[in-house]
């Protein structure tokens, strides 16, 4: 072994003692259940149905307070407790408020944290000690521990863990010791969180979701293509630049850029004032929670179709340079007739309505105007030293990545690119061509790259992650054109409609997801696809379950945007050691209701998968390391103590 590696790992185990003592534990945390894990997809902004749905577990909570108190609590308290759970101090605050006498509110303390005790004991039944220890309230740990840990049947220590109890009331600490130890409870009934893309658009706090993510206490992000988008902008990509705001724009969202991350759009405002007017099609779609004046819709409108006209320009100019990228169709402002405005496309002329090409040289379509660029220059300056938007595009980058296998399945926001007999699509990049897993590595190599180099623009890089975002090799947008320009200008909606790659329908194959299952090095008789971006209508019978259950789709309308589509309000996945259930949801109104009503958002569990035994956490990727480590401290043993 490495000697330095050795010489770092003494530092830690100084002694043969601690070394065993090291070994003794990690092989026997092999042995325990594996940990639950939770899928969740395209967010898209919502952060409150999505913070409410990390709170219950995906119902996991409830379900665990139902096995535990089956004999003792009503249907009506089960809902209380687990409103409690979820959100303590709201919870306290009004049963507080609920109480006549302070001996009735002493009483329902000292039952509630005998309760609570106990759901942390059950909740964490399969950790070791120390893993429990991390999750529960740092100022309360010795004292939970004590209660934690008594054996009821010890008469000689019944009046000391009745002091205790008695005291933290007295003092005034059980609202404290109460929620410090509900959140304990929200974490310990999962283990891993997977965010299966899409956090970014059409919502409205995108950033909430962010920062939630980074205070998780364990996750990982397969990027979507929205969230691409945003990392592309602040690589550098002045298209995907144009796209985030256009989007913004698009879903009245704005504020995002201009409060949320400090992006000063006054001099794209100006511009738009400048050479735009009002336009049906660009006005922002209205949302019931939006109170937003008639002048500011107008500016919201100028700005639309100022950063969309930018947005068109700069994607003739990647389509010019980047042949391999096969998207000369798509130079559309070329194919305009500016004296008649009309277009031809394949061949049949279409009338365009609402244009507004007051900054588009019909010589020479694709040529941004001077004010254009400084314009652009000054917004790329503006998002790339927003500190906000920093934190939160690093913390994608570490945590995230295109594809990832993990626990024997594969999570993939998109596609795998297919052709239609099923065999993997190719695509040559820069001479080389590539495929299914080597296709998907080097759009990451590029995403990573451009990245590293925010202050290079107009690269292959920045061009590639454009590409994931609307290219029909990309495994994230998984379709032939992305029609923005048809939706704006064409009325026929057949122009509006985008082919979708092969993998949409032979993902119902069994034979086809087994392949792409072995492609990626997982083993296909035991693994599944874990699969977003695709709302599936559940509303018109569609199935999230598909391929004898080799794949599962679990975008099921998150976004307020999609939901009179799909008639429910996402869908997330459990796995724990017993097997995978997939969760339906409701929409979520507020946390005020579940408060008042004792409401959830939970629908239908399916069976996915049940396992014929318990998985241990042997067989996960954590266990993976650990037998790394195990091996590690062998050697060490080995070479610094045994042979000395």
């Amino acid at each position: 072994m490495n000697t330095k590696y050795l010489d770092l790992l003494v530092e830690k185990y100084d002694s043969e003692e601690k070394v065993v003592t090291e070994i003794i534990n990690l092989e026997a945390i092999l042995n325990l259940p594996k940990g639950t894990e939770h899928f969740v997809s395209d967010l898209h902004g919502e952060y409150n149905a999505f913070q409410h749905v990390l709170r219950n577990g995906s119902g996991n909570v409830k379900e665990k307070i139902k096995d535990l108190f089956k004999e003792e609590l009503s249907q009506k308290e089960v809902d209380e407790f687990a409103t409690l759970v979820y959100y303590p101090e709201g919870k306290l605050e009004m049963v507080k408020l609920s109480f006549e006498r302070s001996d009735q509110l002493y009483q329902w303390y000292a039952d509630t944290i005998e309760r609570i005790i106990k759901l942390v004991s059950f909740a964490s039944s399969k950790y070791t000690r120390s893993k429990v220890r991390k999750a529960l309230p740092k100022q309360f740990v010795y004292i939970i521990e004590e209660l934690l840990y008594k054996k009821d049947e010890l008469e000689n220590k019944k009046e000391y863990y009745t002091e205790i109890i008695q005291r933290i009331i007295s003092l005034g600490q059980a609202p404290k010791l109460i929620s410090g130890m509900a959140y304990a409870i929200q974490n310990l009934v999962v283990d891993h969180l997977h965010v299966v893309g899409d956090i970014y658009d059409r919502g409205p706090d995108p950033d909430k979701i962010v920062d939630k993510l980074m205070t998780y206490h364990s996750v990982d992000i397969q990027w979507g293509n929205h969230d691409v988008l945003w990392i592309g902008a602040f690589a550098g990509s002045k298209v995907c630049l144009a796209n985030i705001i256009r989007i913004c724009a698009r879903y009245n969202n704005l504020d995002i850029i201009e409060d949320v991350y400090g992006i000063n759009l006054r001099p794209l405002l100006n511009l738009a004032e400048k050479y735009y007017g009002d336009n049906s099609a660009f006005r922002p779609k209205a949302s019931k929670e939006s109170n937003v004046s008639a002048e500011e819709i107008l500016q919201i409108t100028k700005i639309h179709q100022a950063i969309s006209i930018i947005q068109f320009k700069l994607e003739s100019a990647i389509i010019k340079r980047r042949a391999d990228f096969h998207m000369k169709r798509r130079l559309l402002l070329e194919k305009i007739n500016y004296y008649n405005n009309t277009i031809e496309l394949n061949d049949i002329t279409y009338q365009l309505e609402n244009t507004c090409f007051a900054t588009v040289n019909p010589e020479n379509p694709g040529l941004l105007l001077k004010e254009e660029e400084e314009v652009l220059e000054k917004l790329l300056f503006a998002i790339q030293h927003s500190e906000k938007l920093a934190r939160h595009m690093n913390f994608l980058m570490k945590k995230g990545s295109l594809y990832l296998p993990y626990n024997g399945n594969l999570l993939i926001h998109g596609c795998i690119p297919l052709n239609n007999d099923g065999t993997m699509k190719t695509m040559v990049i820069d001479g080389q061509e590539y495929a299914g897993k080597k296709l998907l590595d080097i759009f990451e190599y590029y995403l990573k790259a451009g990245f590293a180099h925010p202050e290079t623009t107009d690269d292959l890089a920045t061009d590639m992650i454009w590409y994931l975002w609307s290219g029909e090799n990309s495994s994230l947008f998984g379709k032939k054109d992305m029609t923005t320009f048809e939706r704006y200008f064409i009325k026929d909606k057949k122009t509006h409609k985008e082919e979708k790659n092969a993998y949409y329908k032979l993902r119902e194959d069994e034979n086809i997801c087994r392949n792409i299952l072995a492609e990626f090095d997982l083993n296909p008789d035991q693994g599944h696809i874990i699969n977003g971006h695709t709302p599936v209508e559940e509303i018109n019978g569609e199935n999230p379950i598909k391929a004898k259950g080799k794949m599962i789709v679990i975008d099921g309308g998150f976004s307020k945007a999609y939901q009179s589509k799909t008639g429910i309000a996402g869908y997330t996945l459990l796995y724990n050691s017993y097997g995978m259930q997939l969760v339906a949801h409701k929409q979520f109104t507020s946390k005020e209701d579940v408060l008042q009503n004792g409401t959830d958002v939970l629908s239908v569990k399916r069976i996915v998968d049940r396992e014929l035994r318990r998985k241990k956490v042997l067989e996960t990727n954590v266990g993976e390391k650990i037998l790394e480590q195990i091996t590690d401290l062998k050697h060490l043993l080995e070479y610094r103590f045994v042979k000395n």
